[in-house]
């Protein structure tokens, strides 16, 4: 009789421990409705681009748990209904276990106050909006919020000597929670919003508001818009003969403002930053990014920071995944995120608990210099 040695069976059964594991493994469907075309095209498709890149890579390396991640996607030409419409669309179609990448002020709050995450049972993992929202269960913020940026431009320039601000920001249901908390801020700090202006939601028009600005000569002015709302008032604001310093939250990314803006309109803008530089080395997440980067070939859109911030969002979704273990779901995705306390994506730092959902405080300003390059 054939006698089988000890480690053929043990080499046997682990074969057939494995194909057990694999046979369990899921496909996870992460579904983004965002502006593919459209004012905010460039960030909505930079934003994909980053989430994909990290899904190709963890695929590659046979996925999370035997679990591999694909990426639908459809665009909402940054228009709510379109945002909401796709969103059913996706969820119908798709099935996905996770939505991530939205954009936009309106979108963001139509999605939530439309009740659809609560009856799909369904989170939302990174957004961007030029707002200060509440915390609610089952949206998930992968950057710092929007008040930790203002008082980040604001503590700076009290430093150094400019207390008389001007605050320009788009029109929407969430417009009065940003003045209060950029008052409160101000009051805090020492320095005094001597001017306010606003432009219609979803739009770039802000002449009336580079009109208000010209009127009060503030010292500097912090612009809570939009990439294409905030190089058009730089532009015209410019162009008027205006003055002040001019600071952006981090929704305003240089690279859209550099294909409409001269280097010399530019110079001196401040932009905050959510995100480590996509565009240097100085830390092990910044690396790692560059040598997915490298190793994928020619990008569907440049480099950018919302780029990075999609990579970010992607790095967090495949972590609560990871977390449910063998039998990823809709409804288990909550409790996985909740219990990430201060995890370390490589020296950018996400944490959630249960009324906490803002995932990172990290920011810092970049200077655009006069060659139209970010200076840190």
């Amino acid at each position: 009789m054939l006698q089988v040695r000890p480690w053929v069976w043990r080499a046997v059964g682990g074969m057939a421990l494995l194909a057990s594991q694999w046979a369990g493994a899921a496909q996870i469907v992460v579904a983004q409705v965002a502006p593919l075309t459209g004012l905010d095209a460039n960030q909505g498709r930079a934003y994909s681009a980053g989430m994909q890149l990290y899904f190709n890579q963890v695929n590659k390396a046979g996925g999370v748990n035997g679990h591999t991640f694909t990426l639908v996607r459809k665009d909402d030409g940054g228009h709510t209904e379109d945002t909401l419409n796709g969103t059913r669309q996706l969820l119908a179609d798709s099935r996905p276990m996770v939505l991530a990448g939205y954009f936009g002020s309106r979108s963001v709050a139509e999605l939530v106050s439309s009740g659809l995450l609560e009856k799909e049972k369904i989170a939302l993992v990174g957004y961007r909006t030029a707002e200060i929202r509440p915390e609610v269960p089952g949206v998930y913020s992968v950057r710092a919020n929007l008040r930790d940026e203002i008082n980040k431009i604001a503590e700076h320039l009290v430093t150094v000597g400019i207390n008389r601000l001007g605050l320009l920001y788009e029109e929407g249901p969430g417009a009065a929670a940003l003045v209060a908390a950029a008052e409160d801020t101000m009051k805090r700090t020492g320095a005094r919003i001597t001017a306010k202006a606003s432009y219609p939601a979803g739009t770039a028009s802000v002449k009336k508001a580079v009109d208000v600005f010209m009127a009060a000569q503030p010292q500097a002015i912090i612009m809570v818009a939009s990439g294409a709302a905030a190089a058009g008032f730089i532009e015209q604001y410019r162009s008027a003969g205006g003055a002040a310093q001019l600071f952006a939250h981090s929704g305003a990314d240089i690279e859209q403002l550099s294909k409409r803006l001269s280097e010399e309109q530019m110079q001196g803008v401040a932009i905050a930053q959510v995100t480590p530089s996509p565009y240097k080395i100085a830390g092990r997440l910044a690396k790692e990014f560059n040598d997915t980067v490298t190793k994928a070939g020619n990008l569907e859109v440049p480099v950018s920071y919302a780029m990075m911030e999609g990579y970010i969002a992607a790095k967090v979704i495949v972590e609560a995944v990871r977390r449910m273990g063998a039998k990823p779901s809709r409804e288990g995705m909550p409790a996985a995120l909740d219990s990430m306390d201060n995890v370390d994506l490589g020296g950018y730092l996400i944490g959630y608990r249960p009324g906490m959902r803002s995932g990172s405080r990290f920011v810092e300003l970049s200077i655009i210099s006069g060659t139209g390059r970010i200076r840190q």
